[in-house]
């Protein structure tokens, strides 16, 4: 599946708990998307999300129906230097 990063600006400090993240992910899991982890800004005010999706439109209707922004998708792929160093193709 295709991998995409996600940068969310917020207005305030994003604070995020357990039943914040099961109904984001039944909306994820719902219209096709996963999460696969996200770097928190140290102002709590930005985030940057891996998301595993079909394309960038999924996880636009994700975001609209969590009501949380995207303000930018950009597609991605994987980089290990492990695996340079060792002298194996990447992924």
């Amino acid at each position: 599946m295709p991998l995409f990063l996600v940068e969310r600006n917020f207005a305030e400090e994003l604070e995020l708990g357990a039943d914040d993240v099961l109904g984001i992910t039944a909306v994820n899991d719902d219209v096709g998307v996963r999460w696969v982890y996200s770097f928190l800004s140290a102002d709590k005010r930005k985030t940057y999300c891996l998301y595993e999706a079909p394309n960038e439109e999924t996880i636009r209707e994700a975001a609209r129906r969590n009501g949380i922004p995207a303000d930018a998708i950009v597609p991605v792929g994987e980089l290990h230097p492990e695996a340079i160093v060792a002298g194996r193709a990447g992924p």
